[in-house]
């Protein structure tokens, strides 16, 4: 695009709507459009987006000495790689026309009540939680807190978000949250390989088969770079015949299931394996925390406490572990100490993220945080408190239990440990098959977990 172009460029359009609101040594300057440049709609991205005017461009081609635009272009990209003529794109259209368009490809969505479990749950966010923190620019622009003494606030969340991690899991420390459940599941491996003793040869990690299918995916797309053998299957059943250094359980199971793996745990802790957990929130509120009954390693999603379902995501994960275990755990810790006039204060105490600390030492270079997301879990539980959690968990239970009992009445098996939140449907009248009848919920509005999903 040149000085001498015919048709107003988009530099000229800013600049004509922009006359007359500063600049006042340029006020006059502004080309004249035509009644063609002058219909098109004036809320276009451009404006907002592209910061020069005409006469920054002008400014700044003066300065590096060059004519034009196609000038400065043909001496910084070499001709062979430069495209000859325009990209076939469509007309610029306004932000109200996008938008609309948007509304209307939306609108051909079909809410349903979703059922899909595997750690997905319909949940409620306090009104004053979505005004005042996800809908705020103060919670929701913020990047690491590298400076504290501007950031004691989001850190105080964030100490909130571990100490109730802490509380509900039964661990002695947890970190500032992570990137979803899948991948805390994976750290989780790769920190039990980091916890054997220097004398293991051990190189299996087990998952048992009732963990959720997504999970079990990204714990073997991990695991194959790094060469460790993942052994999937019933937990009952693991005899560790081979040197095994780690071990994952769901709690409760992805089908509803609850287990006491206090023998299992033991076992695995006689073999030289450290145990994770990956579990809950909201039915730790009534179940016995992992680290009673002897896991190692706690993870879960925090979705559950106030975050919508979002098509998936983002949702934070929580991870907790023994103090022990602190400087090999990824992610980072808020802390508290004191500051220079003796006062508390918050701050990042460890991190172990390879932008942070020497490469060899970093435990982890994936998402350390999903901040926004864990404050907003903190704040669920701070806005329901101890006792507001303990009704809203009890009542899932209820309506659990409600549902288990009207699928038997209709002649379905359902399995037997589902008073916690989740019930599984095993067939109609004996073993059968669901699947022919798996698309009669649909056309009621809910969308159950599909039959290939189902362990």
């Amino acid at each position: 695009m040149t000085a001498t172009s015919s048709r107003a460029n988009w530099q000229d359009i800013i600049e004509a709507h922009d006359s007359g609101s500063g600049h006042d040594e340029e006020k006059g300057s502004a080309p004249q459009l035509s009644n063609r440049d002058l219909l098109m709609p004036a809320d276009r991205f451009v404006k907002r987006h592209i910061g020069p005017r005409s006469h920054d461009v002008t400014h700044m081609l003066r300065v590096v000495g060059a004519n034009s635009l196609e000038e400065l272009m043909a001496q910084a990209v070499p001709e062979a790689i430069r495209m000859d003529g325009y990209l076939n794109l469509d007309p610029p259209r306004s932000e109200q026309a996008v938008l609309d368009e948007l509304r209307e490809l939306a609108g051909r969505n079909k809410v349903y009540r979703s059922y899909i479990g595997m750690g997905y749950y319909d949940t409620i966010m306090p009104p004053v939680i979505q005004r005042n923190v996800l809908e705020n620019p103060g919670w929701y622009t913020a990047y690491t807190p590298y400076q504290p003494e501007i950031s004691q606030g989001r850190l105080e969340a964030l100490i909130n978000f571990q100490t109730m991690v802490t509380d509900l899991t039964g661990m002695e420390i947890a970190n500032a949250s992570l990137l979803d459940e899948g991948t805390a599941a994976a750290e989780a491996m790769t920190l039990c390989q980091r916890a054997r003793p220097r004398s293991s040869n051990a190189n299996v990690f087990f998952v048992s088969e009732l963990v959720h299918p997504q999970t079990i995916a990204v714990i073997r797309t991990r695991a194959e770079p790094l060469g460790i053998k993942v052994v999937v299957g019933n937990h009952e059943e693991y005899d560790f015949a081979e040197p095994t250094f780690g071990v994952l359980v769901q709690y409760p199971a992805t089908n509803g299931d609850i287990y006491d793996y206090r023998a299992f745990a033991e076992k695995a802790h006689a073999s030289g394996a450290l145990v994770v957990a990956a579990t809950d929130l909201l039915a730790l509120v009534l179940l016995t925390p992992p680290g009673e009954w002897g896991a190692d390693v706690a993870l879960g999603s925090s979705q559950r406490f106030g975050v919508p379902m979002g098509y998936g995501g983002p949702h934070a994960a929580f991870f907790a572990t023994k103090d022990e275990h602190k400087r090999i755990m990824a992610g980072r810790l808020c802390g508290v100490s004191i500051d220079a006039t003796g006062k508390k204060g918050y701050r990042l105490t460890l991190t172990t993220r390879e932008q942070h600390i020497r490469r060899e030492k970093a435990t982890s270079n994936i998402c350390t945080a999903q901040v926004l997301l864990a404050v907003i879990a903190a704040m669920y539980a701070t806005y329901h408190g101890p006792v507001g959690l303990r009704r809203i968990a009890t009542r899932v239970r209820l309506l659990t239990g409600v549902l288990a009992a009207g699928l038997r009445q209709m002649g379905y098996q359902v399995n037997a440990g589902s008073a916690e939140g989740c019930a599984t449907p095993t067939g109609h009248r004996g073993p059968r098959n669901l699947a022919p009848t798996h698309g009669r919920p649909r056309g009621h509005g809910i969308h159950p977990r599909p039959p290939a999903h189902l362990p």
